[in-house]
């Protein structure tokens, strides 16, 4: 037997275990979840923040062409580029952390309900309909909901007729408000301005807010369960139980199913390291190196919710009278998401 071949690799192990002890990144290869999160940090929430500035850049663009030019076929174009815009905000919502959190960006951007008379006392005003004068207002007077009552009006029937050329005029501006909001966001991440994200890249460092790994995957896990959360016991359950249609959000523009759905598909993105086209390695290749089972039960839980809510019969608001049961079912199914994530997924990253 040789010794001296047999004595080195514990030497080694030995070494491992114990001589980095007073270093910065006390993780083992097995520990070190970087990849994960610097994935999801760039090809999910950086990517879906450039898609969303995108967007709604080309929605100011067809906000300033309806106002040059009232026809019918540009308010269509309008109102189809405040849905293309909506949907990565939606898509986004699984993780309300960081800069949209902490710069106040969300109620900008997402209020609701519309205070309706107070912006209709702005439109009989003499005030000029700037951007400045509009980043200045309460969120309920601006952002996407602000413009979807505006371009849709209160039944979803508004006709080009109907506008007027102060309604013209706040759309224009409430385009351009928005634009700078979510210019801002995206840029809040990246690296070469805000570097929010090296927040998540250097964790456990003295460059971060988080002082571990762990801690930015809670962080995560998270606001999976927070969306959830919102969807199943906010969205859904808030117009539905007091039988009230203020309390529904996206209503003018008859989008609420698409809204909740794309909700769950910011859960499955975050899960799958995914954002459209991209592919890497999200919570799914955490949680999956740990607890096969339960991997494969939220994907599958996040599937049937998506479908559950697209099954909703009609539009959300009909539903909510004519067809009760499918929106239990939603619901019930979100709700399903929600304890797994929650009582399952959670202690696992709690226990990293």
């Amino acid at each position: 037997m040789n010794l001296k071949f047999q004595f080195a690799p514990i030497f080694i192990l030995i070494l491992l275990a114990f001589g980095c002890s007073d270093d910065d990144t006390k993780v083992t290869p097995s520990d070190d979840h970087s990849a994960i999160i610097a994935n999801i940090a760039d090809d999910v929430i950086i990517s879906t923040y450039a898609d969303l500035d995108a967007k709604a850049g080309s929605l100011l663009t067809s906000l300033n062409t309806l106002e040059a030019s009232p026809t019918a076929p540009n308010l269509e174009a309008a109102r189809q580029a405040w849905r293309d815009a909506r949907r990565p905000w939606e898509l986004s919502e699984g993780f309300l952390y960081g800069p949209v959190d902490t710069k106040g960006l969300d109620p900008s951007m997402d209020s609701w309900p519309v205070n309706q008379t107070d912006l209709d006392n702005v439109l009989a005003s003499s005030n000029n309909l700037t951007k400045e004068y509009l980043d200045g207002l309460d969120g309920t007077l601006k952002g996407f909901h602000t413009i979807e009552y505006l371009l849709f009006g209160a039944t979803g029937e508004k006709l080009v007729g109907d506008f007027t050329t102060r309604q013209f005029e706040y759309l224009s501006a409430s385009g351009e408000s928005l634009k700078g909001i979510t210019e801002q966001l995206y840029q809040s991440w990246l690296a070469s301005a805000g570097n929010f994200v090296k927040n998540f890249k250097e964790a456990g460092t003295s460059a971060s807010i988080y002082p571990s790994q762990k801690a930015v995957l809670e962080e995560i896990t998270n606001g999976l369960v927070a969306i959830s959360d919102e969807v199943a016991n906010g969205k859904i359950n808030e117009p539905f139980s007091q039988q009230n249609l203020t309390l529904e959000e996206s209503r003018f523009s008859a989008n609420s199913k698409a809204d909740f759905a794309d909700n769950i598909r910011s859960v499955q993105n975050i899960w799958l390291g995914t954002h459209f086209n991209t592919n890497g390695s999200g919570m799914s290749a955490l949680i999956s190196a740990k607890n096969p089972s339960l991997d494969d039960k939220v994907k599958q839980e996040i599937a049937e919710a998506i479908i559950a809510i697209e099954s909703i019969e009609g539009t959300f608001t009909s539903a909510i009278f004519n067809s009760p049961s499918t929106v239990q079912t939603a619901q019930q199914a979100v709700r399903k998401l929600l304890d797994t994530l929650q009582s399952e997924v959670l202690p696992v990253v709690s226990n990293l």
